[in-house]
Order: structure tokens, then sequence, then C-alpha cells
């Protein structure tokens, strides 16, 4: 008895062909001859403050408590490194679209397939997103750059230039903070300059105007020189004296006379210079005392707002963050991805159970159209 036989296609159930049989086929065809190889550069930094690391005590406990100045430069670089202005910057410095877009990549994995040219910004960002990731340690502050891309020397370019935005930012970041803080001290030293130059012109203009460079010990002078005047003055009348009572007609008499007369006009003379009207150099010490008091207040004041501008920047540079790259970006000798044989067989599986959940229904199906 002959027994014909079917073709090995039509004994092959029909589920399990479309299910498992074709799908692994395609994706041994794509994995083996079409998908592009992904390679991935790493590199590690971390973000840290000198003053920090040394702190101990309340400060080392703020740190522990997720208060620490180093671990918000950390992630303020790690949102930088995710952002639109980051790719922006590629974009102009290595043209990443042009990277990312090359026809020597497969369709599937190519941005934007063959409307490549025509995608936006933002398609661009979502696929820099799944090509570009930064992981943060939360124990040890270390960020592992990892960047995805179709050969192993762009990789590595892309993770250089996002380590060098990276070092950018905490320099923008540690100037403005340093110009945040001294802002307003600067501005009381520059109002406290100011309060002094006029200080020193109004006493300049007064010394000008009333001829005199220091009352105090210009009237100290004066008054030595009436001192001396009245010396003067004694000694000639007791000369005066001797004569008048020994010979009262010595014509030494009439000239002791004129010349007392004459010291006592210069004695009210230069007496009146220290004490006498408003030209007097009493009469001028009082508006100099209140500009001396008033320069010297503004000596003071300057004083003091350049101490705390020091203090100010000692407090910013407390404050400064540094970036120091612990590992520099690889460059991969291989792809990392896809890994060809673990898709083949992750298809091969999920098909498998496909196959095996459809059977079951399609079973259950026809056991009730049979009753």
């Amino acid at each position: 008895m002959s027994t014909n036989k079917k073709p090995i296609w039509q004994r092959i159930n029909k589920l399990f062909l479309v299910t498992v049989v074709i799908p692994t086929a395609l994706s041994a065809v794509y994995f083996g001859f079409i998908a592009s190889g992904q390679y991935i550069s790493d590199s590690s930094f971390v973000i840290y403050n000198p003053q920090q690391t040394n702190a101990g005590g309340f400060s080392s406990l703020l740190a522990t408590a997720g208060l620490s100045h180093s671990s918000s430069g950390a992630y303020s670089v790690h949102d930088y490194i995710l952002s639109r202005d980051a790719l922006a910057e590629l974009q102009r410095t290595l043209n990443y679209r042009q990277m990312v877009s090359n026809s020597h990549i497969d369709l599937f994995n190519r941005f934007g397939g063959i409307l490549a040219p025509y995608s936006s910004f933002e398609e661009l960002f979502q696929y820099y997103k799944k090509m570009v990731a930064d992981n943060i340690d939360t124990v040890s502050n270390i960020s592992t750059l990892q960047v995805t891309a179709y050969t192993a020397q762009e990789a590595q370019r892309i993770n250089a230039n996002l380590l060098a935005l990276g070092q950018n930012l905490i320099n923008r970041l540690n100037t403005q903070a340093n110009e945040d803080g001294v802002r307003f001290y600067k501005q009381d030293v520059a109002k406290a300059e100011a309060k002094v130059r006029a200080a020193s012109l109004a006493m300049a203009a007064y010394r000008n105007k009333q001829g005199v460079f220091n009352p105090a010990p210009e009237s100290a002078l004066q008054l030595q020189l009436v001192s001396k005047l009245q010396d003067r003055l004694i000694n000639a009348q007791t000369q005066l004296a001797q004569l008048m009572s020994s010979t009262p007609h010595n014509p030494q008499v009439a000239l002791l006379r004129k010349g007392i007369q004459e010291l006592e006009k210069e004695i009210r003379d230069q007496s009146a210079k220290v004490t006498g009207g408003s030209n007097s150099l009493a009469s001028k010490a009082s508006p100099y005392e209140q500009l001396v008091l008033s320069q010297t207040f503004a000596e003071k004041e300057l004083a003091a707002s350049l101490a705390a501008l020091e203090q100010a920047r000692v407090t910013a540079q407390k404050q400064q963050l540094f970036l120091e790259v612990i590992a520099k970006p690889s460059l991969p000798d291989e792809a990392m991805q896809p890994k060809r044989v673990r898709g083949v067989l992750a298809v091969f599986v999920v098909g498998l159970l496909l196959w095996g959940v459809l059977s079951v229904i399609v079973g259950g199906v026809r056991e009730h159209h049979d009753r």
C-alpha cells in the first residue's frame, strides 16, 4: 500500500511557521547581516569641593543628609549632559546629526531612517537621550558617562566633548557663584571709595579757600610766637622799670616805651590770628575738624568694606567646585551592541511562547466548534 507523503512545508504547522520559523529567520538575517554595530565609550568623573572633602562635624552631617554642594554640582552636570543645550553644542562642534544619520548605519538604527534630513531637533533630542547615559553613584558621588555611537572613534569623541562641556559648566557655576557672592560687597566698596574721594576733595577745597593746611599745629606755632613776644615784652618792661627807678630821665626810657608799645601791638595782632574774628585759626578749626572727622569715618568705612569683600571672596573660594576625570573616555575595540546571538534566541523564545499560547487558543476554539 502506497502512502502519499506531503511536502515538508505542508507538514509544518502553519501557525508555528508564522510565529516561530519566519520571525527567527528574519531576525537571523537582520542581526547577522544588516544590524550596524554599536560602540560604547565609557568615562567616569567626580565633582568635588576640597573644603567639603576635609570637612567634619556638622558639615559632614549635612553632606550625608544630601545637602552637599558637590552632589548638587554632580546633578547639575548630569542634567546638562542630557539637555538640549548639550546636544546643540555637540551639533555645533561635531555635527551630531550627521554622525547618527550616516548612510552606513542600517535603517532600523539610523536616526530618522531615510527621512533623517527632515527630522526635527526634538526627534534628534529623543534619539540622543537613548544614546547617552550618565549614572551617578550616590555613595561615592562618581558619575559614569556612557556614549553609544556607530564607530569607536565617534563614541570616544562625543564622550570627550561631553566631559569638556561638563567642565565648562562647572567653571560657569564657579564664576557665577563668585560674582553673586561678592557683588554686594563690591558695591559697598565702591560707595565707600566715593565717600573717601568726596571727603578728600572737600578737605582740599577748604584748605585752598581758607589758606590753611591744619589749624591745630598752626595755632600751636602761632601761640609759641605770642609766648616769645610776651617774654620779650616782660624783659622790656623790667628794663623800663629799672631805668625809671635809677635814671628816670635816661634817653633809653623813650625807646623802651616805644618798643613796649610795638610789642604789645604785635602780641595783639598775633593773638588775633588765633582767637580773633572770622578769619582766625580758632574759627577755622571747627569746620576743619568736621572735615577731618568725615574723612576719618569714610576711610574706616572703606577699610571695613574691603575686609568684608575679602572675606566674601574667601567664602566664595571655599564653595568652588572641581571636575576631576577618573577614567578618560575609552576607545572600544569591538561593538558591544547589538547582542546578535542573544537577539536571535530572544526572538525564537518569544516566538515559541506565542506559538504555544496561540495553539492552546486555536485548539480550544476548534474543540468548541466540533461540539
